[in-house]
């Protein structure tokens, strides 16, 4: 499978899939903070403008679109920031509408569930190996709900406890190992 990985800066989606033995790309404004494996590659762009210059290329997407102007996290500042929210869910639409077979969008709990659709499931880091909290949605296109692989004990919310810093975001942002590991099992073939 050709597989993208879009708004992906951290690698660990793309390189779950690499090992897989799948050509795996992310795309990101960022650089990428892993070096890429084989069959593994990082494009820093515009990830629309990508897959608008690589057409029909890819057969999966997994999306990670910012969620800053989305989370409900953030409400207490939605009324002053209205036109990034608009801007950031015309992004995700833009997104959920590319010329790819199977899509995945993830994101935090968010407007996106009332200003667009439902999610179709919504996950928790305990479900796959990891021994805290944190919420959240995936909106599937021709893709199944992903199952459990490791419910663990300890459920701690240790991401909105991090002290404030620069790269704070960048923390909280990242996919967990194991719910990477789980996408690449479940949503490769023949299982997909």
């Amino acid at each position: 499978m050709r597989i993208l990985i879009a708004c992906e800066f951290s690698g660990i989606v793309r390189e779950a899939f690499a090992a897989k033995g799948h050509t795996t790309i992310s795309c990101d404004l960022l650089p990428s903070e892993k070096c890429c494996s084989k069959n593994a590659y990082h494009y820093q762009s515009d990830v629309l403008k990508f897959i608008e210059d690589n057409p029909e290329y890819f057969d999966l997407m997994i999306a990670h679109p910012p969620c800053t102007y989305l989370a409900v996290s953030g409400a207490r500042w939605f009324s002053k920031r209205q036109k990034e929210q608009e801007q950031a869910l015309s992004f995700v639409l833009a997104l959920a509408n590319v010329p790819i077979e199977k899509i995945c969008i993830e994101n935090p709990i968010s407007v996106l569930s009332t200003k667009w659709r439902k999610p179709d499931q919504i996950i928790q880091p305990w479900m796959f190996g990891h021994g805290e909290t944190k919420a959240t949605c995936l909106w599937l296109k021709n893709l199944p709900k992903l199952k459990p692989t490791n419910i663990v004990e300890g459920r701690e919310g240790r991401i909105w406890k991090e002290s404030p810093r620069k790269d704070r975001w960048k923390n909280r942002s990242r996919t967990l190992t194991g719910i990477a590991e789980a996408m690449a099992e479940q949503w490769s073939p023949p299982d997909c």
